[in-house]
């Protein structure tokens, strides 16, 4: 099973090997703006390395919006981060669900991922695959609920897209982790990637607030990660405060 961690895309390389990690995800821009990425000067190293590669989209891209001064250029961000992820070789694009406003109907924010890759048909397939992670909170969120996931992968199963699950994300949200696996798997018929992250909010709290796997700051039980890790039997990365990530990541090998 291959381990990894998020870092920062200054030396993901010199990152990886501190922490003896199998993989590593970072971002190519910031995370928080809509700049054009550029591949990453790593990459051949990386591979060379033998070092997986998972690329994180910017958290403001909403492709669900209706609005569309949001969801047209998170479109086109989306494109472009799928072409700078293929030049450095990476394995996936990881990129949140999105959501629509208040009072907006979600059926029509489900139906602009179909868009998505209607209109992208056109152009041909995306770079590198797209893997949707679940989020832990918003009243009108794409990837929150179990349900809704269902309701948009009817939208979006056809189109090969994956799924990165968030433990932290799940738990905040109010999952049942023992059934994740199965239950996701259920709807899917995938997972391809989990973040295994612990979390400092209790369970349901809506808090996206990452811990260790292993310490005293998480809420959630370190034999249930093991677990959820396990069954899913997919590539792990921890997205934990980053002093501890390398034991977050013995640990997880001896285990797994």
């Amino acid at each position: 099973m291959q381990i990894g961690a998020h870092v920062h895309a200054d030396d993901p390389l010199s990152a990886a090997r501190e922490r003896a990690a199998d993989s590593v995800q970072f971002f190519l821009s910031d995370p928080q703006g809509w700049k054009k990425p550029q591949p990453h000067p790593q990459a051949t190293e990386l591979a060379d390395a033998g070092i997986d590669v998972y690329i994180h989209a910017p958290y403001v891209l909403n492709v669900a919006s209706l609005n569309n001064r949001i969801r047209i250029p998170s479109r086109k961000v989306l494109g472009q981060h799928t072409a700078a992820a293929a030049e450095t070789g990476a394995r996936g694009l990881v990129v949140h669900g999105g959501h629509v406003r208040q009072g907006e109907d979600p059926a029509e924010g489900l139906a602009n991922w179909r868009k998505l890759f209607e209109r992208r048909g056109e152009q041909g397939d995306f770079e590198v695959p797209l893997l949707i992670e679940n989020t832990a909170g918003g009243a009108s969120a794409m990837a929150r609920d179990l349900d809704m996931i269902a309701r948009l992968w009817d939208e979006v199963a056809d189109f090969g897209v994956g799924f990165c699950l968030d433990t932290c994300h799940a738990y905040a949200a109010g999952w049942d982790l023992a059934e994740t696996v199965e239950r996701v798997r259920a709807i899917t018929g995938r997972i391809d990637l989990v973040h295994l992250n612990n979390s400092r909010d209790p369970h349901g709290s809506q808090r996206d607030r990452h811990a260790n796997v292993v310490g005293e700051a998480g809420t959630i039980d370190t034999e249930l990660l093991v677990a959820v890790a396990r069954e899913a039997a997919a590539p792990v990365i921890v997205e934990t405060p980053p002093d501890g990530q390398a034991t977050d990541i013995e640990f997880l090998r001896a285990r797994l």
